[in-house]
């Protein structure tokens, strides 16, 4: 019998399976968006070093690392969350509640450094770990479980904060988190970002959890039924998403040694963007911390290049929103070319 001739024919010497095939063009379609992204990052770093001369000045150069860190470790959690085919919401002013947490911690409770600075932690570990909750068993859309959660975020930090800010001043050691210098030169908040981005691709792709966190986002049913637990998984995605936020909490309150209750609000579409920008789907199943980072260097980069070029607050938030456009729609036209 010859009922079988595309098996036969893949299995020749010198033919690649389908299979493979689609394997390696989703790879080299990854490759090329990293790549896509890393061009902008250079055209934008060009156009702004032409319109200032005061962009590459290490003082604003230093400024966009900071900036940097923080959008990057929000965005390195929230990729594994849009992998999956979710959204988050409420790591903004996750991140702000989390710094008003390792405020009181510090300077309210008097709390050895370390116990506060877990304790920041913990607070976006636990956000993480409700939203998971939230989705995975009560099966509310993401998008409406962390948009709650992102408003009560808002108000516990608020009303914990009495509306003002909690200054570290007195809390020896803690500045030195985000502004100190264990390599010269290099700002310590810069150095977690890129310690948290190795666990993340380590994470993403050298362990059983990036590839249950790619599986669901590719076909969350499909992988249950091949025995997959996967409300656990899911679970434990928004669990160490919420951790990340946690991390930025931290470095966002030792950068400016103080805990704002009001700052967090719009870093989440920043981070977002990030992702996206960086080539992860909005519909899941691809993604790479890679290119999350260089997304984060795009953010940090225009809108600083914006403010040294003395653009209004208004209009800087036109061009960030008009990039976020950009980045959804230049993620629907690789879906839909992936699909023909």
């Amino acid at each position: 019998m010859n009922a079988t001739p595309v098996t036969e024919q893949s299995t020749r010497p010198g033919v690649t399976p389908p299979e493979k095939q689609g394997t390696a063009l989703s790879f080299l379609r990854a490759k090329l968006q990293q790549s896509l992204a890393f061009g902008t990052l250079i055209v934008l770093v060009i156009f702004f070093s032409i319109a200032s001369n005061n962009f590459f000045s290490w003082s604003n150069i230093s400024s966009i690392l900071l900036a940097t860190a923080v959008i990057g470790i929000l965005a390195l959690g929230t990729t594994f969350v849009i992998i999956t085919g979710g959204i988050d919401l409420s790591i903004g002013t996750g991140m702000t509640l989390a710094a008003v947490m390792t405020g009181i911690f510090l300077v309210n409770m008097e709390l050895p450094l370390i116990v506060g600075v877990l304790g920041g932690l913990a607070t976006g570990a636990l956000m993480g770990l409700i939203n998971g909750l939230n989705i995975a068993v009560l099966k509310l859309p993401p998008f409406i479980a962390t948009l709650a959660m992102m408003m009560i975020a808002q108000g516990l930090a608020l009303v914990i904060s009495g509306v003002r800010p909690i200054y570290f001043s007195g809390v020896e050691g803690f500045k030195t988190i985000a502004l100190g210098t264990l390599i010269p030169g290099l700002p310590n908040a810069v150095l977690i970002l890129f310690l948290l981005a190795i666990v993340a691709y380590l994470l993403l792709s050298k362990t059983i959890f990036g590839r249950y966190t790619f599986a669901i986002g590719s076909n969350e049913e499909a992988t249950r039924l091949s025995g997959v637990n996967t409300r656990k998984w899911l679970i434990t995605v928004y669990t160490v998403a919420g951790l990340f936020t946690g991390f930025a909490g931290v470095v966002i309150a030792a950068r400016l040694d103080s805990a704002q209750p009001q700052i967090g609000v719009g870093y989440e579409l920043q981070a977002i963007a990030a992702v996206i920008i960086g080539g992860t789907s909005l519909l899941g199943g691809r993604g790479s911390i890679m290119g999350t980072v260089i997304g984060a260097l795009i953010m940090s980069v225009l809108i600083n290049g914006l403010r040294i070029m003395s653009i209004q607050t208004e209009w800087q938030n036109v061009v960030v929103g008009v990039v976020i456009l950009i980045a959804v729609f230049t993620d629907t036209l690789r879906q839909r070319r992936s699909i023909t």
